[in-house]
């Protein structure tokens, strides 16, 4: 039997909605619409898309960032400290960490302050195991002791998202959530942020999230792979599998358009419709004004729902490339 350290069902986020101060309806646009992801435990799960196809609202609603509109979320935490984890009395089973790494650390906090409050209100460490947890979250990370004393701003973008991890290490969690984490970093930081992310991972036993547009490092650092459109979850299986033989032609738009040094774009000179309109979808599916494969079925709706193409992979097409 599988071991799921988080499940969701059914998530769904809608932003605006209800009715003015007249009667009438407001609009409303789902950011994310009916969305069912599993996570196993020890595992990295990559989800990619576009911008604007509602990643961060969904990693947000499992960290607990938002509130969903409807659906469930299910966390089985860990029974006992895994060898080579900080111990703790109390722990947060989800963490964050945040794209921009300097915005999100308080610029009044020194990094003592910052990764203390944790350890105090959660942990309820005295003075001195806190000052032995600090200087093992930096040896994590891979930063001097001496950083604990500075501000924010004295960090470059790549030291500060190794404070950003190193907080999110110090709830003690099962899960932690990186929301695109490379993003703001320059190229040549971010080989060295990914081997930090994979030496993290294997030494506290973590389950991860990650979240990118980059799909060549969502492909090595992922185990299984979750692909979002317009809201929706359109496929989903083993990463390698998926990315060596994709079955939704969205997949393989994001395929063809990721640049590769020496290679024109297979999609050169093919129309590029715009996204639909949140606060008027389509029916049927979303990607149908995209697709080239799309037929009237395809907009008349109802959406295609994920089916099972090979073991472990779906995709919600109604005619999934060969």
């Amino acid at each position: 039997m599988t071991d799921l350290v988080l499940e969701a069902r059914g998530l769904t986020k809608i932003y605006g909605g209800g009715r003015s101060w007249r009667g009438a309806p407001l609009p409303r646009a789902y950011a994310v619409r009916d969305v069912a992801i599993g996570l196993e435990r020890g595992r990295t799960l990559g989800i990619v898309g576009e911008s604007g196809c509602g990643k961060s609202t969904l990693a947000r609603m499992l960290a607990s960032l938002v509130t969903p509109t409807a659906g469930t979320i299910h966390l089985n935490g860990a029974t006992a400290a895994p060898r080579g984890r900080l111990s703790q009395t109390k722990k947060r089973p989800v963490q964050y960490v945040f794209q921009d790494p300097i915005g999100a650390l308080n610029p009044r906090k020194t990094i003592r302050a910052i990764l203390a409050t944790p350890l105090v209100r959660l942990a309820r460490l005295d003075r001195d195991r806190t000052r032995e947890r600090l200087g093992e979250l930096m040896d994590a990370v891979q930063l001097r002791p001496d950083a604990l004393d500075r501000y924010p701003h004295e960090f470059s973008g790549g030291q500060a998202q190794r404070i950003g991890i190193a907080r999110a290490l110090a709830a003690n969690p099962d899960i932690i959530i990186f929301d695109e984490p490379l993003s703001a970093l320059d190229v040549s930081v971010q080989a060295q942020v990914l081997n930090l992310l994979a030496e993290v991972k294997q030494r506290f036993h973590l389950s991860c999230i990650f979240i990118s547009h980059n799909l060549a490092v969502t492909e090595i650092i992922s185990d299984h792979v979750a692909v979002m459109y317009f809201g929706r979850i359109v496929e989903q299986g083993p990463a390698r599998q998926l990315f060596a033989h994709p079955r939704h032609p969205y997949t393989r738009l994001l395929l063809d358009s990721a640049p590769v040094i020496g290679r024109k774009s297979k999609r050169a000179g093919v129309e590029t419709a715009e996204l639909p309109n949140p606060y008027d979808p389509p029916d049927g599916c979303a990607f149908a004004a995209r697709c080239p494969n799309a037929k009237e079925r395809c907009r008349i709706g109802p959406a295609p729902a994920l089916q099972e193409m090979a073991v472990q992979h779906d995709a919600a097409c109604f005619y999934p490339l060969p």
